[in-house]
C-alpha cells in the first residue's frame, strides 16, 4: 500500500507521537577525478609494457618488465582506487554517515534534528568539474568535512531540506507530548 502524497510530492508526516521511519535520500562517493593519472598511469604502462616486451636489452628479461608493469600497477592504479572506493558517504531522513577505511573502518554521523550549519566551498578546478567541498558544522562536534562532493548544490539543498523536516518533526513531537503531560 503506497503512502498518500501532498501537492508537492512530498509524502505526508507521521501522526505525532509515532517514531520515523528512516530511508536512504543518497548513497555517493567524493568525485572519481582524482583517479584520472591512475587512468593515464594504466595506459601508459600498457602501452609501454607492449612496446618493450621482447625488445629489452641484453642484461633484462621480459619477467622483469613484467614485474615492474605489476607493482607500477599495482601502487599507483589499484592502491588510489580502493581508497577511493572505500570511502562512502550516506544521507538518510534522519542523519549524515560518513564511513571510510580500508581495513578498520572509520564512521561519523551528524543528525539532522540537532541541526548544524552547511558550507559550501568551490574552487576553480572544482567548478569545472561541478564539486565542491560541503563542510557540516553543529558548533559542538569537529566539522564533519565533505570533499570533492559531485552535484554539491543538489546535496545542499537535500540537505537543508531535511534539517527543516527533522526540526519540525521534533518540535511537532516535543509540543504534543506537553499537551499529553498537561491533559493528566
Amino acid at each position: 500500500m503506497t503512502q498518500p502524497v501532498t501537492l508537492g510530492g512530498r509524502p505526508t508526516m507521521p501522526p505525532p507521537g509515532v517514531p520515523t521511519e528512516e530511508l536512504l535520500i543518497a548513497r555517493f562517493r567524493t568525485h572519481a577525478r582524482r583517479l584520472f593519472w591512475s587512468a593515464l598511469v594504466l595506459i601508459g604502462v600498457f602501452g609501454a609494457t607492449a612496446y618493450f616486451f621482447d625488445n629489452l636489452p641484453a642484461p633484462f628479461e621480459n619477467w622483469m618488465l613484467l614485474s615492474a608493469a605489476g607493482a607500477l600497477v599495482l601502487l599507483l592504479v589499484v592502491v588510489p582506487y580502493v581508497v577511493w572506493y572505500s570511502r562512502t558517504v550516506t544521507v538518510t531522513t534522519r542523519r549524515v554517515i560518513v564511513r571510510h577505511g580500508i581495513g578498520a573502518r572509520s564512521r561519523r554521523e551528524m543528525s539532522h534534528a540537532r541541526g548544524y550549519t552547511i558550507g559550501v566551498r568551490r574552487g576553480v578546478l572544482q567548478r569545472l568539474w561541478g564539486v565542491g567541498t560541503i563542510t557540516l558544522s553543529n558548533g559542538v562536534d569537529e566539522p564533519l568535512r565533505l570533499p570533492n562532493v559531485p552535484t554539491v548544490t543538489l546535496v545542499h539543498e537535500t540537505l537543508a531540506d531535511q534539517i527543516e523536516v527533522s526540526q519540525i518533526l521534533a518540535h511537532r513531537d516535543a509540543q504534543s507530548g506537553q499537551d499529553a503531560q498537561t491533559s493528566f
